[in-house]
């Protein structure tokens, strides 16, 4: 190899990683890719919060276009997002599950009952393993689910008037009238 194409690799290299770094400077930070749109939301079975004897399944949401929303009492996101849900909740677009994540089942119902409960039911995830299988990065975490139980969308911090209104909403009533589901 001659002198000269001995010094163009550091140079190639150079640019291959200097293009990555420029491609990442237009990506947003907020957005976390999920692996897991696109698949089957994963099955899980857990107490409800208002009666740990009762456990419920994403089963029974089957034929209906639903949110899981992951959030816990402790977190100072959930209290921004909390009333936006509550409202999203008081239109009846769609139903909204409440996954408790790694909370104690008092300090769960004492925040729901102060603030408005906006989940058709609420689960307690107290070890966080379901939220290890949904990818849960860290509370409040949204996630649409279609008639199948797929994984439409996932919202990664609090959902914002502006994210129902721009995405949630519109995908919600997309996949609520798709008759294929």
């Amino acid at each position: 190899m001659k002198p000269w194409q001995r010094a163009l690799i550091p140079l190639v290299l150079f640019l291959v990683v200097a293009g990555f770094l420029f491609k990442g400077l237009f990506l947003n930070p907020k957005e976390i890719p999920s692996p897991l749109l696109g698949k089957p939301a994963p099955a899980f079975s857990l107490p409800r919060l208002d009666n740990a004897e009762i456990q419920f399944s994403p089963k029974e949401m089957l034929g209906q276009v639903w949110l899981l929303n992951a959030w816990a009492s402790w977190c100072p996101s959930c209290v921004d997002e909390h009333p936006v849900l509550v409202a999203f909740s008081k239109a009846n677009i769609a139903p909204v599950v409440g996954l408790d994540y790694k909370d104690t089942q008092a300090d769960a119902q004492r925040w729901l009952d102060k603030g408005g409960n906006p989940y058709v039911v609420t689960v307690m995830d107290t070890d966080g393993r379901v939220g290890i299988d949904y990818g849960v990065y860290g509370v409040p975490e949204t996630y649409v689910i279609d008639k199948k139980g797929m994984i439409a969308y996932k919202q990664t911090g609090p959902v914002t008037e502006e994210a129902l209104r721009d995405t949630i909403i519109p995908l919600v009533k997309q996949l609520q009238s798709e008759v294929n589901q």
